[in-house]
């Protein structure tokens, strides 16, 4: 059954409704959920800066071990070549011995340098891991903080917030697919989430540019969906201010007091 206009601003207004609900609920977590991402992303990335600065740790005692393996080698090298020398026909084979215990002892110097450079890395790099573990641990104190903050105050909405979700999910069925899009992104793009407003005191009542008179019959007419051509926000109702006589104040031979009182006339069944 095709619904009639006045029926679909009816059902995006409810819709209107329960998101501005559930938008103040968000509204007193503040920042909070964006904090906790934050440090949760800054915390991993800690992580991952530890993890790094292990596996370089790793890699210079891999070296360390390689290098005293070859220093070994090159001791056992000398010794050897040493006890050739003992035992040459001639100078030439000397001097050529001669030759590879200094290349052997040279690789040795080298290698005890190497051994003490990567044993100054790894100091450092366990220095910087001491620090960032001390940073890591006051970010996690500042996480258990805000997610316990968090948590407090998901408890006391807890049950409203599910059902307003489950009111907003049986709502959205009652508004076409195409007319749900439309306020959809009108939502998106209102820094206040508005997308389904009121004509207040002659103005749109989400940005409170003047609505002329003629508009203003035609939204109450309800005759077709009519958007707000300052910022595109769906027009629901109008709101009119009527004039109520206190016939309290009335006195003989004197017209009584009257005064303004705003009351919503939309048409509009919005609970």
């Amino acid at each position: 059954m095709e619904r009639t206009v006045e029926q679909k601003l009816s059902a995006l207004l409810k819709l209107q409704t329960i998101d501005s609900k559930l938008d103040e609920i968000k509204k007193v977590r503040g920042d909070l959920p964006e904090e906790v991402q934050d440090l949760e992303d800054e915390i991993a990335g800690v992580e991952t800066r530890i993890q790094k600065f292990e596996s370089e740790i790793k890699s210079f005692q891999e070296e360390i071990e390689a290098r005293r393996q070859r220093k070994k080698e090159a001791e056992k090298l000398i010794t050897k070549y040493k006890d050739q020398q003992m035992n040459v026909r001639n100078n030439r084979e000397y001097e050529a011995l001669t030759k590879e215990i200094e290349s052997e002892e040279l690789e040795i110097q080298l290698c005890e340098k190497k051994i003490r450079e990567a044993s100054e890395k790894i100091s450092r790099k366990n220095e910087e891991i001491a620090d960032t573990k001390k940073a890591l641990g006051s970010r996690k104190h500042d996480l258990d903080n805000k997610k316990g903050e968090l948590e407090n105050i998901m408890q006391e909405s807890e049950e409203d917030e599910a059902k307003l979700l489950k009111d907003r999910e049986k709502q959205t069925k009652q508004i076409e697919e195409r007319l749900f899009r439309s306020y959809d992104k009108i939502r998106g793009n209102a820094v206040n989430g508005l997308a389904v407003v009121m004509v207040k005191r002659d103005a749109c009542g989400g940005c409170f540019n003047v609505v002329p008179p003629q508009r203003q019959v035609e939204i109450k007419e309800k005759k077709k969906i009519i958007v707000c051509e300052h910022c595109g926000r769906i027009f629901a109702g109008v709101e009119e201010v009527v004039i109520v006589e206190d016939k309290a104040k009335i006195k003989p031979g004197k017209k009584g007091k009257k005064e303004e009182v705003e009351v919503v006339s939309s048409g509009l069944d919005v609970e």
